[in-house]
């Protein structure tokens, strides 16, 4: 059943309230900020396909000069996971002070937050799909030749495998980032290099799947040095040269040849000439996306401490309330939704273009707000699913 928008306003109004002020509030906002930009980037960059029964979608980076440019700002995956650190370090220290230990308990919670929501997409789809079969419709719906890289409808689900398989091993990357600090991602930072130099110099075939961990976990391990109070003592100076190296070492990379410059990958070799990437940074990711990690969470720190005192007054605070409430309900569901669009506005002759046209530019709104409003519909069903019991400043750890 449905909550209703009044129980709704009053639980934002009682987690509000209840909120301790030692909580640190831009984790939350840093959170649901990475995953809005994620829905409304990928709305905003689909060139849409629809041919023999098969829907997709590609990516305009891949056809659009400069586009690349907003990548390195707005694929904030990293930040996801470096905030992803903070919470799990916070929430893994507390049930060890409360049971001490709590292994257990805290994979167990850990798990249950990000399993039950997913459950229920898998479920859905499995749903859907059993009925296009029964009807005829099975294998030419949305599902069958989606290509690699293709995010409509099951993109999302590649994050979590991911994320949650660093989060499992967060017990294990805590003790040693206890340990040895800054020697273990400085250590992945050079797994990270041995395997893009054996990858693509060496022409060691798989070795770079390793950064498919390695990249992740070490944006994770950030998040720990933020946690125990280190990131933040290294004042704006720390930040701005953080974020500058990053920065830098961006430029250099994607200057020699080797690595694109986009920080997304671009399937657009499968349908233009335009564009063909000899390799991709995100899959699996390079070291360029260690730079991004660099970068991001630089510039994150430095604008802390402004966005912080904002997040002191009633209504920024609840409105990150509200979003890191259904958090997973919109990442699972944002290209559900967007296929949703899809069935409504392709038929009536939109999203026809095969480029980044003026067509094309002129529709990015429509392809923003419809999607939106199709998204908010399923979450007003689903949020309710991954909504833990509230409790004082219980918000998004």
């Amino acid at each position: 059943m449905e909550e209703p928008s009044g129980a709704r306003s009053g639980r934002l109004e009682a987690l509000a309230a209840a909120t301790p002020t030692s909580r640190e509030r831009y984790v939350d906002f840093l959170r649901a900020a990475s995953i809005v930009a994620v829905v409304f980037g990928h709305w905003f960059i689909g060139i849409i396909f629809w041919t023999g029964g098969i829907i997709g979608v590609h990516s305009a980076i891949g056809v659009t000069s400069g586009l690349w440019l907003a990548t390195w700002v707005f694929q904030v995956i990293p930040i996801f996971f470096f905030v992803g650190g903070f919470a799990n370090f916070v929430a893994y220290r507390s049930l060890a002070a409360r049971n001490g230990g709590g292994v257990r308990r805290f994979l167990r919670t850990r798990a249950v937050r990000l399993l039950k929501p997913t459950a229920l997409f898998v479920a859905t789809w499995l749903l859907i799909e059993m009925v296009l079969h029964l009807i005829g419709r099975g294998g030419t719906g949305l599902v069958r030749g989606v290509r690699l890289g293709n995010t409509l409808p099951f993109g999302p689900l590649w994050f979590l495998g991911v994320y949650f398989v660093v989060v499992m091993a967060s017990p294990v990357t805590i003790a040693l980032h206890r340990r040895y600090g800054l020697v273990v991602p400085a250590t992945m930072a050079l797994g990270v290099i041995v395997a893009d130099v054996l990858g693509l110099a060496g022409g060691v075939r798989g070795i770079r799947d390793a950064n498919i961990l390695l990249v992740w976990s070490l944006a994770h391990q950030l998040g720990y040095f933020y946690a125990d109070g280190s990131l933040v003592r290294l004042g704006r100076r720390g930040h701005a040269a953080m974020a500058m190296v990053g920065l830098v070492a961006l430029i250099t990379l994607t200057n020699i040849g080797v690595y694109p410059r986009s920080m997304l990958g671009t399937d657009a070799g499968f349908f233009h000439l335009k564009l063909i990437e000899r390799n991709s940074n995100m899959n699996p990711p390079t070291v360029c996306v260690l730079a991004l990690t660099l970068w991001l969470v630089g510039l994150a720190m430095l604008a802390r401490p402004w966005i912080s005192r904002r997040l002191e007054r009633p209504r920024p605070w609840k409105a990150t309330i509200a979003a890191n409430s259904m958090i997973m309900s919109l990442f699972l569901w944002h290209m559900t939704a967007y296929a949703a669009a899809v069935l409504l506005l392709y038929p009536l002759g939109l999203g026809h273009e095969g480029d980044s046209t003026a067509t094309w530019w002129l529709e990015r709104p429509i392809w923003e707000l419809i999607p939106a409003l199709f998204l908010t519909g399923i979450v007003l069903v689903v949020g309710r699913f991954e909504r833990p019991r509230p409790r004082a400043g219980a918000v998004g750890t």
